[in-house]
């Protein structure tokens, strides 16, 4: 079996994987997407069994990935659940559709109907770029003169990122969150992430503990990944004041850095066991 692992730097994560190839003697290869060409016409990589995707970059995963599986190449995770994944909206309809908890969020298009959209949610609310990660851009809005003064900048700004408004409730969680690392049918650990801020992301400072993977917690992070597509994904749970678990988001490029000592489990060696199950099905 030989594997390719997409990437557009080399981070810790993509270390841990490479040495985990590395350890059991399978041969890979590093595609560097900054360098890369693809001749639409003409399959270059069918000489790979499965490919795992690990850009920065949305829109270089989001094409790489598209062209991939056109040309009948097995990915990790496919490009049906970067498209998902990738864009909140999209990720929270999906979840919705199949019924699963998550925040109240309203979707406006113009300032003007999305500062009555947040007034109907009611204060505070949290808007959010539709796509985006490690907690940027993201705005907790407490009254009506704040939520004024962002949806202008937003509309100063001009990008078409910035044109569609993802309003969020805000919802008041204990000083943590939790992300939980499916990988196929199963939830293999979870991580409590700590900050005195609002934004717990350990990309922003948050501390992380070991979440016991409750029968709750492994039921709705499975079910929210497969709403997407299912893959090797990191969901994010949100619990409420009565205890309720709410689905926040799911990423399909997870970083696991922090979670591996917390956790005990070795990721990247899960992650690796089902890039050869997916590679082997596919043969």
């Amino acid at each position: 079996m030989k594997i390719a692992i997409l990437l557009s730097r080399m981070r810790v994560e993509e270390k841990l994987l490479i040495q985990a190839f590395k350890n059991r003697n399978i041969d890979f290869d590093i595609i560097d997407d900054r360098k890369i060409i693809f001749d639409l016409k003409q399959n270059g990589w069918h000489k790979y069994d499965v490919v795992i995707e690990r850009c920065v970059n949305h829109s270089r995963a989001l094409y790489a990935l598209r062209i991939l599986n056109d040309w009948g190449i097995p990915t990790v995770n496919k490009y049906e659940v970067a498209l998902v994944c990738g864009n909140k909206l999209e990720t929270t309809s999906a979840l919705i559709r199949d019924k699963i908890p998550v925040p109240g969020c309203k979707v406006a298009f113009t300032p003007e109907s999305a500062l009555k959209a947040i007034e109907e949610l009611g204060y505070p609310v949290v808007l959010k770029p539709a796509v985006g990660s490690w907690g940027r851009l993201l705005s907790k809005v407490n009254d009506r003169e704040t939520a004024e003064a962002i949806l202008e900048h937003k509309q100063v700004l001009g990008s078409y990122h910035h044109s569609i408004f993802y309003i969020q409730e805000y919802i008041n969680k204990p000083a943590r969150d939790i992300r939980s690392f499916v990988i196929g049918d199963e939830t293999v650990a979870a991580i409590y992430r700590y900050s005195d801020h609002w934004i717990t992301n350990t990309a922003r400072g948050g501390r992380s503990e070991n979440c016991p993977v409750t029968p709750e917690v492994h039921d709705l992070s499975y079910r929210a990944a497969q709403a997407v597509g299912g893959g090797v994904l990191a969901v994010d749970l949100l619990e409420t004041e009565d205890g309720e678990l709410l689905i926040n988001e799911v990423n399909y490029t997870m970083e696991f850095r922090n979670s591996i000592d917390t956790t005990g489990v070795d990721i990247p060696n899960r992650v690796v066991d089902y890039l050869l199950k997916v590679g082997r099905k596919e043969a």
